[in-house]
């Protein structure tokens, strides 16, 4: 009998453990959303001409270094 209940408690163990992981990762990605690079993915694009640095800076979002053209 002592090993049917420790065989319970262990998968209940490993079904909680699952749980938590699944749980944990929607709540990292929650809200990440990502768009693609460019002026036509924009919500509000710019007016005016859209430029090779642009484009290269848009593209390295969210990267923290410059690209190298500008």
């Amino acid at each position: 009998m002592t090993l049917i209940k420790t065989a319970l408690l262990g998968a209940a163990g490993y079904v909680a453990y699952k749980y938590y992981l699944a749980t944990k990762e929607q709540a990292e990605t929650a809200g990440a959303t990502v768009r693609d690079a460019g002026p036509d993915a924009m919500t509000n694009p710019p007016q005016q001409g859209w430029s090779k640095v642009d484009q290269r800076i848009d593209e390295s979002f969210p990267a923290s270094d410059p690209p190298s053209t500008y």
